[in-house]
């Protein structure tokens, strides 16, 4: 029964990759790109949500009112925006449309084998190694900055600033003795987060009129150092096939804490 589940796993894991790609260049994933997933999906899904009915009513009302709830919550969080709307419908779609594991993955079931609780646990702990993989890449780059911020940023050519994603964490001041910059200190930055006060690539990319100081402080200074928002969306992604092929990560490491 179990294994009809894999088509739908494939279309969803195919569709959230490029999905992820168009959320890396667009910051944003249209809603039609969910269109030819459902399509596919649902009548995998639905067969083996008959069969659950089936031989199990108990299991069956256990999963369809979890899934239910889950999508909810989902939902709400959303809704008062605490989460992007894409990344709040991929997890209701994986939650519909793949209710529980598609095969036993390598570390094992966890007790409660709703697959979309694993995804989202495991998107949450990948989401923390992303300021590791920063800190790793600015090593192997040469890039030098106060230690946060080798975690948090990144320089970028002033010339390609307008095509990447994130805010700058760096001022630049034209003074008698030469351009001066200065990395912008945490308490300070979430002051002007607080204020929308942050200079976001985005802005300069879509109002460079407004942001004409500062274009041209930033080609003066050749690069420029920014933070670099990953959308949440990669990790979800990550955590999706994360889940099927190896299991629920942190499942694992509490029964590794716990000697079991």
């Amino acid at each position: 029964m179990i294994s009809y589940l894999v088509i739908p796993f494939l279309v969803v894991a195919l569709t959230f990759l490029y999905g992820s790609l168009m959320d890396i260049r667009d910051r944003r994933v249209p809603f039609r790109t969910w269109y030819p997933m459902l399509l596919i999906s649902l009548p995998f899904t639905g067969y083996v949500y008959y069969l659950l009915f089936l031989g199990d009513i108990h299991w069956f009302l256990i999963i369809a009112l979890t899934t239910l709830v889950f999508s909810g919550v989902m939902y709400a969080i959303a809704y008062f925006g605490l989460f992007g709307g894409a990344d709040a419908w991929g997890l209701i779609f994986i939650a519909l449309l793949i209710p529980i594991f598609p095969f036993e993955p390598l570390l094992g079931y966890p007790p409660v084998p709703i697959f979309a609780f694993s995804v989202l646990a495991n998107a949450l702990i990948l989401n923390l190694f992303i300021p590791v993989f920063l800190f790793l890449y600015n090593l192997v780059k040469g890039n030098r900055a106060p230690l946060l911020y080798m975690f948090i940023g990144f320089p970028v050519q002033s010339e390609n600033i307008r095509s990447v994603f994130g805010f700058v964490i760096e001022d630049f001041e034209e003074t008698t003795d030469g351009l001066k910059r200065r990395f912008i200190p945490f308490a300070e930055a979430i002051s002007r987060m607080a204020r929308d006060d942050r200079v976001y690539t985005r802005d300069l990319r879509e109002h460079p009129g407004e942001f004409q100081k500062e274009l041209a402080l930033y080609t003066k200074a050749g690069s420029v150092w920014i933070s670099y928002g990953v959308p949440f969306f990669i990790p979800i992604t990550a955590g999706l096939i994360v889940s099927c092929l190896i299991g629920d990560i942190l499942f694992t490491l509490m029964m590794g804490l716990m000697g079991v």
